[in-house]
C-alpha cells in the first residue's frame, strides 16, 4: 500500500508514517516545514494553502490520502483567525486531488466540534454545526462538511476521525507551537512557573500510540472497502484534569510543581469525554495506555530525547 499523508512532519503524521513504513507500506509526506524528528520518512516541501500537486501528475500511484495538514493550536487561531481558513484551504486542496485521482481520503477532525459541552459522554451524532467555540473549531466543522458534500456529489470513499488531546513521542517542538503537555514537562523540569487554564477542566487524553493503530485500522479498512462514510471518535475514552496531568508529570519528574490557576481562556473546551463505542464495533479499536502510563513514557521519551 502507498500512503500520501499531508502534515508529515507533525506529531501524528510523523508516528503515522514511521509505522506504516514499518509495517511494510510505502509512505510519501507532504508538508511546509523540515521534518525535525526523522529523515526517514519521504517529503515533499509544499505549501498546501495555494499548492497544485503539480509535483504528483501521477496521482494514481497512491492507496489513499490523509489529511493532517493544519494550524491546531485553538488559542493562538483565536489571536489569529485567518490560520483557520488557512486550514480550510488546505483541506480542499488536498481533498480535490483525492477526487481527481479517485482516491479514499482521511481527515483529521478534533473533538472540538462538539464546543463546550457539559455531559459525560458524546457520540459522533452529538456534534452541534451551528454553534463553534472558535475559529478553530469552525475550521474542522468547515472541514468536516465539505467532506460530507464531496461524498455525496464525487461519490469520494472517506473517513473522519475525531481526535483528543493525542500526546507523546515527537511532540515537544515548543519553538513552532506550545501544546500544554510538552510545554509541563519542560517548565516542571526546570523548576519554572506553569499556569493552569481551567483548574477543573477535563479533558480526553490519549496516547499517541493508541491514536496511530486506531488509525492504522481505519486505513486499512477503507482501502479494502470494508469501511467508509463514516465519522469516528478516536481517544482513551475517560476524563482526567489538567491537575490530573500536572500531578502525573510532576511524579513522573521528581518535581514539585509551582502551579498557578487562571479561568479557561476564550475559545477553550473545558469538558469532554469520548464515546468511543463506533471505534471499537467498525475497527476493533481498543486503546491500552491510560493518561497514568502514557505521561510516564512520554517522559521517559523526552529524557531520552533531549539527555538530560
Amino acid at each position: 500500500m502507498k500512503i500520501l499523508i499531508t502534515g508529515s512532519s507533525g506529531q501524528i503524521g510523523t508516528n503515522l508514517g514511521l509505522a506504516m513504513m514499518k509495517r511494510g507500506d510505502s509512505v510519501m509526506g507532504i508538508d511546509r516545514r523540515d521534518n525535525a524528528w526523522t529523515d526517514k520518512i519521504e517529503t515533499v516541501k509544499l505549501d498546501l494553502r495555494s499548492a497544485t500537486f503539480e509535483q504528483f501528475p501521477d496521482g494514481k500511484q497512491f492507496d489513499v490520502v490523509v489529511h493532517f495538514a493544519a494550524n491546531a493550536k485553538v488559542f493562538e487561531l483565536v489571536e489569529h483567525p485567518d490560520r483557520a481558513m488557512d486550514n480550510i484551504k488546505t483541506l480542499f486542496n488536498s481533498l480535490d486531488f483525492a477526487r481527481r485521482n479517485k482516491l479514499p481520503f482521511i481527515f483529521s477532525s478534533s473533538r472540538e466540534v462538539y464546543g463546550d459541552i457539559h455531559q459525560h459522554v458524546t457520540d459522533e451524532a452529538a456534534a452541534d454545526f451551528v454553534v463553534a467555540e472558535s475559529p478553530y473549531s469552525a475550521s474542522k466543522i468547515a472541514g468536516e462538511a465539505l467532506v460530507y458534500s464531496y461524498e455525496q456529489c464525487y461519490d469520494l470513499p472517506f473517513l473522519v476521525f475525531r481526535f483528543s488531546n493525542v500526546y507523546g513521542r515527537y511532540d515537544n517542538d515548543l519553538a513552532r507551537m506550545e501544546r500544554v503537555i510538552p510545554l509541563f514537562i519542560d517548565r516542571i523540569r526546570r523548576d519554572v512557573p506553569i499556569v493552569v487554564f481551567g483548574k477543573g477542566k477535563v479533558l480526553d487524553f490519549t496516547y499517541v500510540d493508541d491514536c496511530i493503530n486506531g488509525i492504522m485500522s481505519g486505513i486499512d479498512a477503507l482501502v479494502s472497502g470494508k469501511v467508509k462514510g463514516e465519522t469516528i471518535n478516536l481517544a482513551y475514552g475517560h476524563g482526567s484534569t489538567l491537575i490530573d496531568m500536572v500531578n502525573i508529570v510532576s511524579l513522573a519528574l521528581g518535581k514539585k510543581p509551582n502551579v498557578t490557576c487562571e479561568p479557561s481562556r476564550v475559545g477553550e473546551v473545558t469538558r469532554y469525554v469520548a464515546d468511543i463505542s463506533k471505534a471499537r464495533e467498525l475497527l476493533g479499536y481498543d486503546p491500552q495506555v491510560p493518561l497514568s502510563e502514557g505521561l510516564i513514557r512520554t517522559v521517559e521519551w523526552n529524557r531520552e530525547y533531549h539527555k538530560w
